[in-house]
């Protein structure tokens, strides 16, 4: 699609759903001016992600007895490399608790990421939090990282930019009912699963390494 296209097409998704439109909200970028992150980087992003969630949930209940298996996982998938600062610090017993907060709530970025790799289908349902279940096992079933990339097969620049924009835009609804317009209708939008989602999107195309970097302006 064209931008404008694009844009039209997300309009009229929320339409459909009873979700406020802006139409003075910008068009995202044309497919041909984006370069996405590599499968390589994305596949790594995605197990960083999961594992450190694993973390941030075990410290937020106050325990630790899982904490190393997890920090083991993290070596045999070769995914140590790809933490972001706040993961490091979770993984590394440095964290807040914000940052503990942040890192768990990582499982919408990495769902995301796993659509992107087409490990799982459709996510413009924002209603609900991810199928953690589902979120273990696309990397759980694995035996090592290139078993998991094998699994793998990226979307196209197109589909990855239809659903960015899609989020951007509920974004902006979720940001101008909560804190503009309490009758900026968001139909069953969660707003915490909208803004992490996008999270991982955005970093799909930033040239940005660590997504708490990126931006999430509305």
């Amino acid at each position: 699609m064209t931008p404008a296209e694009r844009k039209e097409h997300s309009e009229k998704i929320l339409a459909a759903k009873g979700i406020g439109i802006n139409p003075g909200l910008p068009m995202t970028e044309a497919a041909s001016g984006v370069k996405l992150k590599s499968p390589d980087e994305i596949c790594r992003r995605a197990i960083a992600a999961l594992l450190s969630t694993q973390i941030g949930i075990e410290l937020s209940e106050g325990k630790t007895e899982n904490v190393q298996m997890f920090l083991g996982l993290m070596k045999h998938f070769g995914a140590e490399g790809a933490l972001n600062a706040k993961e490091k610090r979770v993984c590394g017993g440095r964290a807040d608790a914000q940052d503990i907060t942040d890192v768990v709530w990582e499982y919408e970025c990495y769902w995301s990421l796993l659509w992107a790799l087409g490990i799982i289908g459709d996510i413009s349902d924002a209603s609900q939090i991810c199928d953690c279940t589902a979120a273990i096992r696309a990397v759980s079933q694995c035996g090592d990282f290139d078993d998991f990339m094998s699994r793998c097969s990226l979307r196209t620049t197109d589909e990855i930019l239809d659903m960015l924009d899609l989020y951007y835009r509920y974004h902006w609804a979720v940001v101008h009912h909560e804190h503009i317009d309490p009758s900026c209708p968001v139909g069953d939008l969660n707003g915490e699963v909208v803004f992490e989602r996008r999270r991982g999107l955005e970093w799909l195309i930033s040239g940005e390494e660590d997504w708490y970097d990126i931006s999430l302006d509305t």
